[in-house]
């Protein structure tokens, strides 16, 4: 990874606007050439070992019709990788920023039936619980972090064993990186790692997901 983006985010950080933004949208084009490298370096290998959607690199551009934080740009780089549907469930994420880079994956937004498809799982069995409580597994990616509800969903007992895991509405998994991880020549191959031990994590959410609740398959 190179310096000059982590200098270019870190001054947009402290100049998030568009006066300095056209002042600097050489650099930052530049900056965008060098990521957008790294981004396709990572998705490359990625794609030896999995089946991949293609590429998203996320605009630095800010969508604020809706927010109350104008500020214009975002102060990251950040790409997105879907696994190829349906056969392949779950997504890989990198975040390039200044003291808060992380790579992680999961499922931001499942939808209403599948959230309920994987309630039903965790209810029936722990074998997520297994997964990702699987020595090397934990200690890389620690918990499974994501919104969740105040109580039960509904039709589980709020007295379940895995009742934590069955109140969330996301399941991600994230690992942060220190800016001298970032710099270093190998970084890319760290991402790579970190994708790499997602893999029983989706493979598990793949399987509930083409089955219904008796085991048949929807595909």
């Amino acid at each position: 990874m190179n310096k000059d983006v982590f200098k270019f985010l870190s001054d947009i950080e402290k100049n998030n606007n568009r006066v300095w933004f056209a002042e600097n949208k050489e650099r930052y084009e530049k900056c965008r050439e060098e990521i957008v490298l790294d981004f396709n370096n990572i998705y490359d290998r990625l794609s030896q070992t999995d089946s991949l959607e293609p590429l998203k690199v996320y605009r630095i551009y800010r969508d604020v019709r809706f927010s109350k934080d104008k500020l214009p740009y975002k102060t990251n780089f950040s790409m997105y990788v879907g696994r190829k549907q349906p056969y392949n469930r779950g997504g890989y994420y990198l975040q390039i920023e200044p003291g808060k880079s992380f790579v992680g994956g999961g499922f931001w937004g499942p939808n209403t039936e599948d959230l309920l498809r994987i309630r039903q799982e965790i209810d029936l069995d722990n074998e997520l619980e297994i997964i990702t409580n699987e020595s090397d597994f934990k200690s890389y990616y620690g918990e499974i972090q994501g919104e969740s509800l105040k109580t039960a969903p509904k039709g589980f007992d709020k007295n379940h064993e895995r009742i934590q895991l069955l109140r969330l509405k996301q399941y991600l998994l994230v690992k942060t990186f220190t800016d001298e991880e970032v710099l270093s020549p190998n970084f890319n191959s760290k991402v790579l790692e970190g994708f790499e031990k997602l893999r029983p994590f989706f493979d598990y959410m793949t399987s509930v997901l083409l089955t219904n609740s008796n085991g048949e398959d929807l595909y």
